[in-house]
């Protein structure tokens, strides 16, 4: 009998039970300031990277607010060796500077929303980028994640409803590659990143 292919879903905000899931904790930046991160410990046994954590410049939320929070969490982040899933909008530069002065165990871009130049300065950084439901809308980003090789791929549903396994069919069809391969290699970059060694 063959098994049920095991979808990786490296970030959502509505957890449907499909495949993996990753569980985090983070500030958000849009709640930097409002949230102190003293209030993530002591950190929960269950946690498997910190985030969502970042710099949304797009906000009203004052720039040094969002550092302060950003920088604390990456520090965090380093104590207990976890990665990091960021969360970057009109930043992109700002937080790739504060990942090379604080470098976290791995980092995933999620939501990555870039343009393929920035895609590739990300993965020759040595991060993570994830492609979700926005991907598919911006032909500039489907060319970013066409960009992205497979050993640093993830996807995710975040806020949409949209199965995890619909937005793999169709990354699979925009990438033209088999949606097997796409499962298996997603998998095997959680693992690297997330199972014990």
């Amino acid at each position: 009998m063959e098994l049920a292919p095991t979808y990786v879903n490296i970030h959502t905000h509505r957890p449907a039970g499909r495949g993996i899931e990753l569980r985090t904790v983070g500030i958000h930046p849009w709640d930097a300031g409002r949230i102190p991160v003293a209030s993530l410990l002591p950190l929960d046994e269950t946690a498997q990277a910190i985030g969502e954590t970042g710099l949304d410049f797009a906000r009203p939320v004052p720039k040094e607010v969002q550092y302060a929070a950003f920088r604390a969490q990456l520090e965090l982040a380093r104590q207990y060796g976890l990665p990091v899933v960021l969360h970057c909008v009109r930043a992109f530069d700002e937080v790739m500077r504060e990942l090379k002065t604080r470098p976290p165990r791995a980092a995933i871009f999620h939501g990555f929303i870039g343009s393929p130049e920035q895609a590739r300065q990300a993965i020759a950084a040595g991060h993570y980028l994830s492609f979700g439901e926005r991907t598919f809308r911006s032909p500039k980003t489907v060319e970013a994640m066409r960009a992205t090789p497979l050993s640093r791929l993830f996807f995710e549903t975040d806020e949409s409803e949209t199965p995890i396994e619909k937005l793999y069919e169709r990354a699979s069809q925009l990438l033209d590659q088999q949606e097997e391969l796409l499962i298996r290699g997603t998998l095997e970059n959680y693992k690297k990143l997330f199972e014990p060694r």
